[in-house]
């Protein structure tokens, strides 16, 4: 069974754009996976198919309406119902490798695309939808937001990366950044590959990539080193352990 995305939005046109190139493209031409796009203005009721509404309580811009939603994403839940529902926005949780890895995992993924100045806040419990951040940004819309998500999906599926190490040795797989790389010429502007990586000593190769990695992690993303220390102070049984004063 392939990964189906279905993106809801009011700018079809816009898929598949890159994901239609390269790895996700080749992928999509061998039936790895599919992408549907639904128009969310084909659900609005009224003649001339308004999808927004202006902010209760006041304010600028204006914000999707929760009934154009709520059929939008009934539609999408009866073509593909094992699929979750993910809504693009920047007040959503942050989107992990771990969590890309589960959704990569399944059968695909609904996702909701965001215009204006957002969703009608009650779609989420209504239509048990999980709210997605791609970052600290705000975009003019979800769509950019949901190829990113997609594309991080798709190079994970069976068959899509060319190495099956490829998508292991990785940022974020082992909670820590990935190791710098380099190659060939040796030398460029008096700046040379660390003299361990040409040794062929292998053992001493993954050190050296181990302890920067590490060490990048704990200089670039302090907060990153800091849940990494909290798993690696877990015993098996997952309660917290300190080696100060062991003796190990």
């Amino acid at each position: 069974m392939s990964f189906a995305a279905t993106v809801l939005t009011l700018y079809p046109e816009m898929f598949p754009g890159p994901l239609g190139i390269s790895l996700a493209g080749r992928a999509l031409e061998a039936g790895a996976w599919s992408i549907d796009t639904v128009q969310i203005r084909d659900f609005a009721s009224d003649k001339h198919r308004t999808v927004d509404d202006t902010p209760a309580g006041g304010g600028a811009g204006m914000v999707l309406k929760v009934d154009v939603l709520a059929a939008a994403i009934d539609h999408a839940r009866a073509v593909n119902p094992g699929a979750p529902v993910l809504a693009m926005t920047p007040r959503g949780r942050p989107l992990t490798q771990a969590r890309v890895r589960e959704l990569a995992a399944g059968p695909g993924a609904i996702v909701l695309c965001g215009r204006f100045e957002g969703f009608d806040e009650r779609i989420f419990e209504g239509r048990d939808v999980e709210e997605v951040s791609v970052g600290d940004i705000v975009l003019s819309g979800g769509e950019p937001a949901a190829i990113m998500l997609l594309d991080a999906c798709i190079r994970l599926l069976p068959g899509v990366m060319g190495a099956a190490s490829s998508g292991v040795e990785e940022s974020f797989e082992n909670g820590l950044l990935e190791y710098p790389h380099f190659t060939r010429p040796v030398e460029w502007e008096g700046r040379t590959i660390p003299e361990v990586l040409r040794s062929g000593d292998h053992a001493k190769i993954a050190a050296w990539r181990k302890r920067r990695g590490e060490d990048d992690t704990r200089l670039r993303r302090p907060d990153l080193w800091e849940r990494h220390g909290d798993v690696r102070g877990q015993s098996a049984s997952g309660a917290r352990h300190d080696d100060e004063g062991t003796g190990t």
